[in-house]
């Protein structure tokens, strides 16, 4: 079985390539039809068969929303595979008095260790609230990540901000990663791309980056190669396919990236392109 190069965080081995799950449970970030197209194309077999390409090329993590239906795929991917894969699951909870007692934090953060979760990273709808620019901390953050612990998975935090690594380093919180979100295109970044880069070159811990391909504004090439050659050697890109073709071509167009060789992917041909042949 193939062995994608891996980091430690938090004292766990993962690969530095992340399955990403939008384009299984339907966030395309495009349209409310491209939504449904996800939604109505997806099912867990056809899930499990992606997560099985993921699994034989040695990258055995997957992060996305507690979801029964991610869960169900990634089991099935396991059985097929003989190889187990690592959860990293983002939940969204309530962080004010009054909300739906299903989505308070203590019984998300058990539905995260039933779905067999390693990792615990509250969402960014959650992290980014908590964050306070005028006191340059984030709130309550001590009292979640004890939660997590006690459960017996591994703290971080997922953001939108660039913000949020460098509070939590300053403020010493009792995180082992980050996800970031981080493209050529600056999709979705609230500063400029060098600015977001700079942040994740000088967090104390690594960071596993999202959105490379701008969420399919970026061709492969571009967007990966701009990623792999603009982060550190513990840090990880996280990825979202729809299909077991359009895994196979991004972990081995990684793999060129990384050994720093002239990628030699098979090309689309259309017909405006048959002079260049």
């Amino acid at each position: 079985m193939n062995e994608f190069p891996r980091t430690m965080v938090g004292g766990v081995s993962l690969p530095r390539l992340i399955a990403g799950s939008n384009w299984f449970l339907g966030y395309s970030h495009t349209s409310l039809a491209k939504d449904k197209f996800i939604k109505d194309f997806q099912t867990r077999e056809r899930i499990a068969s992606v997560l099985s390409v993921f699994l034989e090329n040695g990258v055995d993590a997957v992060m996305g929303p507690p979801s029964q239906l991610l869960e169900d795929a990634v089991r099935d991917a396991e059985d097929r595979t003989g190889r187990a894969m690592i959860r990293i699951l983002t939940p969204i909870f309530n962080i004010a008095p009054g909300g739906d007692p299903a989505a308070e934090p203590e019984v998300m953060f058990d539905l995260c260790k039933r779905l067999n979760a390693t990792f615990c990273m509250p969402h960014q709808a959650v992290t980014d609230a908590l964050l306070d620019r005028m006191s340059g901390t984030i709130r309550d953050l001590d009292r979640y990540t004890a939660l997590i612990r006690e459960r017996g998975m591994v703290p971080g935090l997922s953001t939108h901000m660039p913000e949020t690594p460098v509070y939590a380093d300053r403020q010493n919180a009792d995180v082992e990663t980050y996800i970031q979100i981080y493209n050529a295109a600056g999709f979705l970044m609230q500063v400029e791309a060098d600015w977001v880069q700079r942040v994740i070159a000088k967090a104390q811990k690594p960071v596993m980056t999202i959105k490379p391909l701008a969420a399919g504004r970026l061709l492969p090439i571009v967007g990966l190669g701009f990623v792999w050659n603009t982060i550190r050697p513990q840090d990880m890109v996280t990825i979202g396919t729809t299909t077991p073709d359009e895994a196979r071509e991004v972990i081995d167009l990684s793999i060129d990236l990384l050994c720093h060789q002239m990628p030699d992917l098979q090309l689309q041909k259309t017909r405006s392109k048959r002079s260049l042949e």
